[in-house]
């Protein structure tokens, strides 16, 4: 019997297809028995919950169901008062419930796997579940093989790296794990340690509980290929073909991951598995109408506000010199609008005190990829009446393709 485990937060009520749809995905390419395991809270439905019972029904295999709130109703409250943001953060609640796992699950399972929601596992799950452990606490894939083995990469990345906590080669990621529970239970006053150490110096909790297991067991694990644990993003860039590995949406963030574009063969794998799970019926079909209506109500409102806001003033632009000439030619700059060029030395105090100085007069279009707008907002400076997003003015054509995500969430 292979055993598989999942971290079920769902306040939304958006979250329990992706699950479904990493669980499909199990079912459908694996010759074994399977048992998935799945750790919620109050958040899970009762209409999800039978849907995950139809879908292991459909392929003749188990879920069972543990409510983390019940049956940890003390170290849950411990938890939520040493990280009181989590429940706010981008970072799910249910993946904080692996944590749990050697205090839930009963001694007659040594081992189980368990893997994040945003995660396809296009080939046969045994494979990866009989891997010997022998002394090592997790099989996992080092985080550094994803960023092409650049340790400096893995510095700006991960804090317990950067700060020489955990050694850039034994850094994981948590997305995808074989755990050893034997050891593991032996080990939860070292996961408690960790948990407090995290509480005290939250800069290095900047990825959840994959900061606390990396903390306390970054030098304890089996290494893995990234055939079990494949980031969307790198394959695509790498341009890679669909194979038989374990595909990873996401990293930290879905919207760069799932999409509808049937062109793309990585979204056309995701939608497959997802069209074989009882997540999608009609309602799916009614609730993508109303996503319709939504963005094509949120862009005329856009555009509306910026229209208001252009009112008297004129179009200036703020770029990266790389992109100079393309802004130019993409938005028709006459030779009498202004250009700033960010240059590395430009300090965001000096691009603040430009923008003011014309205040009220011009809109500036800011083409900075990951423009700090938020802190522009604290210096005075008003996102949607001084600043603009130029990004969200282009189409494919000028390289900028269209996040379907928002679309997928809310079927």
């Amino acid at each position: 019997m292979i055993h598989v485990c999942f971290g079920l937060y769902d306040k939304a009520e958006r979250y329990s297809k992706f699950t479904g749809t990493t669980l499909c995905s199990i079912f459908a390419n694996t010759n074994s028995e399977v048992t998935a395991h799945i750790l919620h809270d109050d958040t899970l439905t009762q209409d999800n919950r039978e849907k995950f019972l139809t879908l292991s029904a459909r392929y003749n295999q188990r879920v069972n169901f543990y409510n983390v709130d019940e049956l940890c109703a003390d170290f849950i409250a411990e938890l939520d008062g040493l990280f009181p943001n989590l429940k706010n953060s981008r970072l799910s609640r249910g993946a904080i419930f692996r944590l749990l796992l050697p205090q839930i699950f009963p001694h007659d399972i040594p081992k189980i796997i368990y893997l994040d929601s945003d995660i396809i596992v296009n080939l046969d799950v045994n494979e990866l579940w009989r891997l010997e452990l022998g002394d090592k606490i997790f099989a996992a894939v080092p985080e550094i093989l994803s960023l092409h083995n650049s340790a400096r990469a893995m510095r700006e990345k991960f804090s317990l790296c950067r700060d020489e906590i955990v050694r850039c080669e034994d850094y994981f990621n948590s997305g995808v794990l074989v755990m050893n529970l034997n050891i593991l239970r032996t080990e939860f006053e070292t996961l408690l340690a960790g948990i407090v150490f995290a509480a005290l110096n939250p800069k290095y909790f900047d990825y959840a509980d994959q900061s606390v297991l990396n903390y306390c067991f970054s030098t304890k694990i089996l290494k893995l290929s990234t055939k079990f644990n494949r980031f969307i993003a790198n394959a695509r860039m790498d341009s890679e073909t669909v194979a038989q590995k374990i595909y990873h949406y996401s990293a930290g963030n879905l919207g760069y991951g799932v999409g509808l574009d049937a062109d793309d063969s990585f979204n056309l794998l995701w939608l497959e598995y997802f069209a074989a799970t009882p997540w999608f019926d009609v309602q799916t079909l009614a609730n993508l109408h109303k996503v319709i209506l939504r963005f094509h109500s949120e862009m005329k409102n856009s555009m509306r506000k910026i229209s208001a806001a252009m009112s008297g003033k004129t179009r200036a632009f703020i770029v990266l010199k790389s992109n100079f000439d393309s802004t130019r030619e993409i938005f028709s700059v006459r030779s009498d609008e202004e250009i700033i060029i960010v240059e590395n030395n430009m300090t965001l105090k000096d691009l603040a005190a430009r923008i003011k100085s014309s205040q009220g007069q011009k809109i500036f279009f800011v083409m900075v990829p990951n423009f700090s707008f938020d802190i522009f907002k604290e210096l005075g400076i008003v996102h949607g009446e001084d600043i603009v997003n130029g990004f969200e003015f282009l189409s494919e054509e000028n390289g900028v393709a269209l996040n379907t995500y928002p679309f997928v969430r809310d079927m």
